[in-house]
């Protein structure tokens, strides 16, 4: 169904297509004969002209494609342009402000004092005192091997990941044999506080005990460092173990991913 826009420009276009045809053929009949014997060449300029008149009357009608309506029609891109432009900007600034509190948020859980973090992947171990970088090098950790006993007895050797913090502190620690080693060995697993047990000098100078007997330690077999060859504790180098002893107090909290 037409509206009546519609229909005032199909009207505008019928009146507008009878004046031209009407001067056109008074331009043919009374004319051409004339001019074109005279000047040849201003048929086609009247023509032009005529053609140029059709196409301003053109515009005329319909509003749609006069100058201003295009100049028009085109000021709400420039104006959609520059409220998305705005809102980028808005939304920059909120982005901004959020990433400054959440940063101030992480800050916080950043501990103040000595803290030790375990990269259990690479085999890298980092000291920190808040955000200061004191001391980092290599370490093993657990090598992800399972030994196995029968059916039901099953020991798979990895490092736990998560926050953990220091239980215990011991200088020329010694390590209580669990069973896993004493079959790893092939060797009949003895009572609880059998001598055998034992051994000293094992485990270095120090142990910081993370609990569930997972410890962080000295090794006798120091050129296996930043190598996954541990039952699950954190073996570290001399030099290394001692800076970490002192620096981590009871309670201090370590790191592990």
């Amino acid at each position: 169904m037409k509206t009546p826009l519609h229909q005032h420009i199909n009207n505008s276009f019928r009146f507008t297509g009878r004046q031209l045809r009407a001067l056109y053929q008074l331009f043919n009949v009374q004319w051409q004969a004339l001019v074109l014997k005279t000047h040849p060449t201003l048929v086609w300029a009247i023509r032009i002209v005529f053609l140029l008149a059709a196409m301003f009357l053109l515009m005329k009608t319909v509003p749609g494609i006069t100058q201003r309506t295009l100049i028009s029609a085109s000021k709400p891109r420039f104006w959609h342009f520059s409220t998305d432009t705005l809102l980028v900007q808005t939304e920059t600034e909120r982005l901004n402000k959020e990433i400054a509190a959440n940063g101030k948020k992480l800050g916080s859980y950043i501990p103040k004092n000595h803290y030790l973090i375990i990269n259990s992947t690479q085999n890298t171990f980092f000291l920190y005192k808040g955000t200061e970088l004191v001391r980092e090098g290599k370490c093993s950790t657990g090598s992800y091997l399972q030994l196995e006993k029968g059916e039901k007895q099953k020991w798979l050797f990895k490092t736990p990941k998560g926050e953990f913090k220091i239980r215990n502190k011991r200088t020329d620690p010694v390590w209580k044999k669990p069973d896993w080693a004493f079959v790893e060995e092939g060797l009949p697993v003895p009572s609880a506080n059998h001598p055998s047990r034992f051994e000293y000098g094992v485990l270095g100078d120090y142990a910081l005990s993370l609990g569930d007997g997972y410890l962080i330690h000295g090794t006798l077999y120091q050129r296996y460092l930043g190598l996954p060859v541990t039952h699950g504790c954190v073996r570290l180098s001399d030099p290394d173990l001692e800076a970490v002893y002192k620096a981590l107090p009871m309670g201090a909290k370590v790191y592990i991913f």
